[in-house]
């Protein structure tokens, strides 16, 4: 069953690197990743948003608890 993960980063500069490595490891399980950058008044957002599609169901469900130990990130998810 697909899962759409969508992560809502905030303090950017402290948590990116930390999201990064999680993705990169689990890069051939992350079907699609859509990056969001949010620009407020010509200048980047201390906070950014990811979507990711994962196909399978379970390792969703472990790169959800992986990136859950991030603190200042938010996750909501779809499944189909």
């Amino acid at each position: 069953m697909p899962t759409i993960v969508g992560l809502k980063v905030n303090n950017k500069q402290e948590n990116a690197l930390k999201v990064q490595q999680i993705l990169t490891e689990n890069g051939c399980k992350i079907k699609t990743r859509i990056g969001l950058n949010v620009i407020e008044s010509n200048e980047c957002s201390p906070s950014g948003l990811i979507l990711l599609e994962i196909v399978d169901e379970k390792e969703a469900e472990k790169i959800v608890e992986m990136l859950s130990k991030i603190n200042e990130i938010e996750i909501q998810q779809m499944k189909f």
